[in-house]
């Protein structure tokens, strides 16, 4: 048991137990499904923001996603002089292996680069502390855009990928739910980048109450 004594032996170990709990606990356990209603009864009106169209998502790319419910919109700011692409996609359990594609995976898979990858906070209604969401800037050719997203789950707003497989874990465990939604805001950069981003903001300020409201606590 010597090797024990090591600190890569340890962490070892403590990455098998920690596989371990994580399996009874996601894999052994039924999870509570949340009761949520269905995403094409998202406000098509946001304060001013109006739903311009809607596209909907192929089979295909649903058959890889593989997420229970899907929304995919575009909106106009109050003076139609902005336009925001939503995506949310809403997973009611993660138990047999459904989870949301991070776009860091996504986006470059279909010719987009990554020019920034940071994390931005944005002071939102209902919250006395910012939340911290992805901002991931993305270039392909001549086009850029600006994209701002996070992981929903539980009232809770969780940034990283990772921070997301912990999360997982930990409420599955307590609360023996799984059920997560990925909130995805693109603003095209049309000549200035900081005005592109600035919209986004704006929007995640307006949409995030809804957020909150369509995804159960």
């Amino acid at each position: 048991m010597q090797f024990l004594n090591r600190w890569p032996a340890r962490i070892l170990m403590l990455l098998l137990l920690l596989q371990a709990v994580a399996y009874y606990a996601v894999a052994s356990r039924r999870d509570i499904i949340p009761d949520v209603a269905p995403l094409n009864s998202f406000p098509s009106m946001l304060q001013g923001w109006s739903m311009d169209h809607e596209y909907p998502i192929e089979k295909e790319q649903l058959d890889v996603l593989k997420a229970d419910d899907t929304l995919n919109r575009v909106y106009l700011s109050p003076d139609r002089n902005a336009a925001v692409s939503l995506f949310i996609a809403f997973f009611r359990t993660q138990r047999y292996g459904q989870a949301p594609h991070s776009p860091k995976n996504c986006m470059p898979g279909s010719g987009w680069r990554a020019m920034e990858d940071t994390t931005l906070p944005v002071a939102v209604p209902g919250r006395a502390t910012p939340i911290v969401i992805n901002k991931y800037v993305i270039a392909r050719g001549e086009e850029k855009s600006v994209v701002l997203y996070w992981y929903q789950s539980h009232n809770r707003v969780i940034a990283g990928e990772y921070a997301a497989k912990f999360w997982l874990v930990a409420d599955a465990m307590r609360y023996r739910r799984s059920d997560t939604a990925l909130v995805r805001v693109i603003v095209s950069v049309e000549g200035n980048r900081e005005v592109a981003e600035s919209t986004a903001v704006n929007f995640v300020r307006t949409l995030y109450p809804e957020v909150v409201r369509q995804f159960p606590n």
